[in-house]
């Protein structure tokens, strides 16, 4: 299991260099590494040496060991790449206990007790914790994956309902428009964010993982990589588009770029919001008319897991 807020998987162990370190320890420093990456590394430089981003708890394959590295598959996200060994740990008896909850604030961080020193920092939006006690004054008790302790978390850090009860209960109709506009409000929350080629993070991330991680913090596993998501759910007119619907743009050299619809703008063209890697962020944008040609697909993803 992932033992670090965000785990960084490398294509190969040799492909991180000296302005990475911080991102390779236990605990990771992910913010404060993609804050000393230039806008060009982040979009340019990470290609080809970074595949993905694991959150704390994911369950990963290790595939091998070699020299404090472990070659892992993550099954959630379809890809391997290579991890620090002291970035996960064996599941531990009872690590699969408690109800599920999101992590819903933009971050948090585990703590050794209500109030105490910092377990693990950085744990960030769309993190799925166990909780595995009743809350105390605020704070709730949640399993760390191995044999650690408890640590505990803001109750207001944590999403109201479970997990398990995030399948919609309405008719499909008002199911689909409910979900775009979930989808559309945790968007919005991202608004931002540096771009982070590999990245599914409040603290850097790409096109495709701001897709990723907003639906998976509505209960909704969609894939994680462009060719994989451009097929997802079921084709759409451009003209049918609600909010929470999927386009897929030509930007940054990049065919395949998705965004979220957001609202269709005064002259009845939409805005979007996306993962740019040309302006380097989460961006709102209203599409210009010559913007339209470039969209090479519109898609509707399926409103329940």
């Amino acid at each position: 299991m992932i033992a670090v807020a965000v785990a960084t998987l490398w294509v190969q162990p040799s492909a991180p260099g000296p302005e990475d370190r911080l991102a390779l320890g236990a605990p990771s420093a992910i913010r404060e590494w993609v804050a000393r990456l230039t806008n060009d590394i982040r979009a340019n430089g990470l290609k080809g040496r970074v595949r993905t981003q694991c959150l704390l708890g994911t369950r990963v394959e290790v595939l091998q060991v070699a020299e404090g590295w472990a070659e892992v598959t993550c099954t959630q996200q379809g890809t391997s790449g290579w991890v620090p060994v002291d970035q996960i740990v064996h599941p531990a008896e009872g690590d699969a206990d408690g109800v599920e909850h999101f992590v819903s604030a933009t971050a948090t961080a585990v703590r050794d007790e209500p109030g105490g020193d910092v377990a693990i920092p950085g744990v960030t939006l769309g993190t799925r914790l166990r909780v595995v006690g009743t809350p105390y004054r605020g704070w709730v008790p949640v399993s760390l994956p191995g044999p650690r302790q408890p640590g505990w978390v803001p109750q207001r850090d944590l999403a109201g309902e479970p997990v398990t009860v995030r399948a919609l209960a309405e008719p499909p109709s008002s199911g689909l428009i409910s979900a775009g506009l979930d989808a559309v409000k945790l968007a919005q929350q991202l608004l931002e964010i540096p771009y982070l080629h590999g990245g599914v993070s409040a603290y850097g991330i790409d096109a495709p993982g701001l897709v990723w991680i907003v639906y998976r913090q509505l209960g909704i596993d969609v894939p994680r990589f462009n060719d994989e998501l451009i097929k997802a759910g079921e084709a759409v007119d451009f003209d049918d588009l609600h909010p929470g619907d999927l386009v897929f743009l030509e930007h940054g050299g990049d065919p395949k770029t998705p965004a979220i619809m957001a609202e269709r703008g005064q002259s009845d063209l939409p805005e979007v919001i996306f993962s740019s890697s040309v302006y380097g962020k989460v961006v709102v944008e209203s599409l210009k008319d010559s913007e339209l040609a470039g969209i090479t697909a519109c898609r509707r993803l399926p409103v329940q897991a």
